[in-house]
């Protein structure tokens, strides 16, 4: 799959954000992860060339079956992504716009791999963030009230121990 982007209609704040986006995709290779394969630049456009999924995206999903997922299923799959999240942690990423529709299925590989890094941001152990952004949706208590934030921490809030 690859994205083409206008460069021209990007202003300054909106350049450097879709640029932070590329870095942390390079940054973050994990098989739960969509992968960026190549980017290239050019004086008016981006290409970014990804990884394709083959079975839609976890809202899609969730929308077309109403009895949902059996366990042993949605626990793969839940595993899958906390999976991806903390290897992102641990490289001092956090992604910032967790949701069904960055979370998109592999069905010939039997895998979800998250996806859509474009509020993704490096961030320091210890510092807080101070960026509202992400799904209004699905934004943690803090991002919502406009607090400074930890980022792993809401990033999988509430936390779960699998």
């Amino acid at each position: 799959m690859y994205i083409v982007i206008d460069k021209i209609r990007l202003d300054e704040v909106s350049r450097a954000h879709l640029f932070q986006e590329v870095r942390c995709m390079k940054l973050v290779q994990h098989p739960n992860v969509v992968r960026l394969y190549e980017v290239i630049d050019t004086q008016t456009k981006l290409y970014l060339i990804l990884e394709l999924a083959d079975g839609g995206d976890m809202y899609d999903y969730i929308m077309k079956h109403e009895k949902g997922l059996d366990e042993s299923a949605a626990k793969r799959y839940f595993r899958q992504i906390v999976h991806a999240i903390s290897f992102c942690h641990r490289l001092h990423v956090v992604h910032r716009d967790l949701k069904p529709e960055n979370v998109v299925f592999f069905e010939k590989l039997g895998m979800v791999k998250l996806t859509d890094f474009g509020f993704s941001n490096k961030f320091c152990p210890g510092q807080k963030l101070e960026t509202s952004c992400g799904s209004l949706a699905y934004s943690a208590p803090e991002i919502l009230l406009g607090d400074s934030y930890d980022a792993p921490a809401v990033a999988l809030y509430p936390r779960y121990n699998l």
